[in-house]
């Protein structure tokens, strides 16, 4: 039989599409590739089983246009269609796929979402865009020229998935305090968490450096505790403000502007947990309401990023300036009564997070007040106050109808069982909260601190730690021994002292966000990392074409140094199997075509300098370390 060349072509691309392999973050429970591959083109159509579900056709069909610049169109029926895009609830709940569970079939025919609720097609359906043959994606319906130059027509690989997650928080942190984020930003922050299943974003909303939420009870929080001096430079290292100077950075969310950011969050299955971080961290507050502090400071500002505490090696540390509330002055819980109860009514979720991390005590250790306070409870220690301030804001939560939650010092001074407890300090706090019969979130600075480095600190803007994509790929939340039960999840936290813009706080997101979702929500016997590599530069190649800022230190050079009998030896690696480190150390630039590193290598006497680069697949990978000899020598020392 004779077969033209356009016939073998045909052949080759068809068993090439049916061998394409399949790489999803977060990795699904179960993937099962099938024969054949559906194409989505002008005539395809959005089918959901009830009305309810108009809306959510209505957003991917959104996502869609943005993605591939189809615009497809929506109708609600119950009958199978032929070219469609099915989003179906069950008649009888399926028990395995929980509320965010789904099932997903694609075959020639179609692509069919099946789920207990909305929230399962929701993650169906992001599943399916990564599934898409093409990643482009824009938050806003792109102008039809935009996709001149991109076919139209887009492939779905034939699959079956079944999918749930492992744990209930699936959580991400944006600090806005410290660095103010407009409500443009907070969409599309949102949008990239939904798609990678995560389900909760912690707002920290007030700190030392600005309040962002309006408070109509109180406009002194944003009309004063909104704004600061403008300072460039390294956050803790800045200038105090000068005598009459502006405070003109900053800014807040009106209430509008919140109840827009909720509903958007909801409607993409991520439930908005707001914290209001009392009674540390308060100077924002003060600069309004300086009366509420011991020291009643009327020159107390909303610090622009200057050292105003003292941090000693054992972890205490001593604040410079009174950054927290009087505990013994009842006007406090009146302003937080206040701040609460409009609080409340602005998030639907059934937390409310009051921080109660970093409380410096030295203040009211000498405020007559607070020995007066210590005197009538029968108070030894003057630590115990903060347990008593955190009980009251607790039951000033709890009668705003929300659950109270704080970071994991919110012990110290016991708390009620249902207080949650969040666990930054390691794991410690978290193992002794579900000991103590306390639901847990784990977000441990080990394995979840998002605005530490990622790579060697010579390649990085410069942070006092570091987190690597691998470690945050191996967080482990239900430490062993601990009831499961009570491990709600997980979060990764960012900070943003030194993140003043939302395209760093991609950078710094990604991919170890990528990392965590699959530790959220895929089965603990489906991580695995060398099988992660592969699905996380699909995932870097998706960032590329949507326009998403990403890291790509995973793939620097990562040096470490031993001095044994006066010789300092430096081993080279990398975190993914299978790049290729050159090096040198004669002064010369390294490249593809310099001494290929195999094995430790002795560095010699002198003003030597090791360079080091990576390549991946013959092309230049990651970064070039460039490190003198001396601090090789510093870091053997270390």
């Amino acid at each position: 039989m004779h077969f033209s060349f356009l016939s073998i072509f045909l052949v080759l691309t068809a068993v090439a599409h049916a061998q394409q392999p399949i790489h999803l973050i977060p990795q699904p429970v179960s993937v099962q590739p099938q024969p054949g591959q559906f194409r989505l083109n002008r005539a395809t159509t959005i089918t959901y089983s009830k009305p309810e579900l108009a809306t959510l056709a209505a957003l991917l069909a959104g996502q869609l246009t943005g993605q591939t610049g189809l615009t497809l169109t929506s109708k609600a029926t119950s009958a199978p269609s032929v070219n469609a895009i099915a989003l179906v609830l069950t008649t009888t709940p399926d028990a395995k796929l929980g509320r965010e569970g789904y099932r997903f079939n694609s075959s020639a025919k179609g692509v069919v979402i099946t789920a207990n609720q909305p929230a399962g097609l929701f993650y169906g359906a992001q599943t399916l865009l990564q599934l898409m043959s093409s990643a482009r994606t824009q938050t806003d319906v792109p102008d039809a020229n935009s996709f001149k130059s991109a076919p139209l027509e887009q492939t779905v690989p034939g699959v079956q998935i079944v999918d749930y997650p492992r744990f209930g928080w699936r959580g991400v942190m944006l600090d806005v305090s410290r660095s103010f984020f407009p409500k443009a930003d907070m969409l599309r922050y949102i949008d990239e968490l939904a798609a990678l299943k995560i389900n909760t974003l912690h707002w920290h909303l007030t700190d030392d450096n600005g309040w962002r939420i309006e408070i109509k009870a109180l406009p002194r929080l944003t009309s004063v505790g909104a704004w600061r001096v403008p300072r460039e430079g390294h956050f803790g290292e800045r200038t105090n403000p000068r005598p009459g100077e502006a405070a003109t950075y900053g800014g807040f969310y009106t209430q509008d502007e919140v109840r827009e950011i909720v509903r958007y969050a909801l409607a993409r299955n991520i439930t908005i947990v707001p914290e209001i971080d009392v009674p540390g961290h308060s100077m924002a507050i003060l600069a309004a309401y300086p009366e509420l502090s011991c020291t009643k400071d009327t020159s107390t500002r909303v610090n622009p990023g200057t050292q105003f505490s003292e941090w000693y090696a054992n972890g205490t540390f001593k604040m410079l300036v009174d950054n927290t509330l009087n505990p013994a002055n009842e006007a406090v819980y009146t302003l937080l009564d206040n701040v609460f109860t409009e609080v409340a009514a602005l998030f639907p979720g059934q937390y409310i997070h009051a921080g109660g991390d970093e409380c410096y005590h030295g203040y009211w250790a000498k405020d007559p007040g607070c020995q007066a306070l210590m005197a009538k409870e029968g108070f030894l220690k003057v630590e115990e106050l903060q347990g008593y301030f955190m009980k009251r804001v607790e039951k000033i939560i709890n009668a705003k109808g929300k659950k109270f939650m704080g970071w994991d010092e919110i012990l110290e001074g016991g708390v009620s069982p249902s207080a949650t407890v969040m666990s930054w300090r390691g794991m410690k706090g978290g193992i002794e909260a579900a000991k103590n019969g306390h639901d847990v979130v784990m977000s441990p600075t080990t394995f979840a601190y998002l605005d530490y480095m990622q790579s060697d600190p010579t390649l990085e803007p410069r942070i006092y730690s570091s987190l690597r994509l691998k470690t945050c790929y191996e967080f482990e939340p239900v430490p062993a021994g601990t009831d499961s039960t009570r491990i709600l999840g997980g979060q990764g936290n960012l900070w943003t002292e030194q993140i003043p813009t939302l395209s760093h706080a991609e950078y710094m997101l990604f991919p170890r966000v990528w990392a965590l979702s699959e530790v959220f929500w895929s089965p603990q016997n489906r991580r695995n990392w060398a099988d992660f590599v592969p699905r996380l530069e699909a995932q870097m190649e998706r960032a590329e074409e949507a326009g998403i800022n990403y890291s790509r230190a995973v793939y620097d050079p990562i040096v470490t140094v031993a001095m044994a009998d006066n010789k300092l030896t430096a081993m080279l690696d990398t975190e993914l199997p299978g790049t290729e480190i050159y090096y040198s150390i004669d002064d010369t630039m390294p490249g593809r075509y310099s001494l290929r590193y195999t094995q430790p290598l002795l560095i010699p006497e002198g003003n030597v300098t090791l360079r080091a680069i990576t390549y991946r697949n013959g092309k230049t990978a990651g970064r070039q370390l460039t490190l003198k000899r001396d601090e090789l020598v510093k870091r053997a020392s270390k």
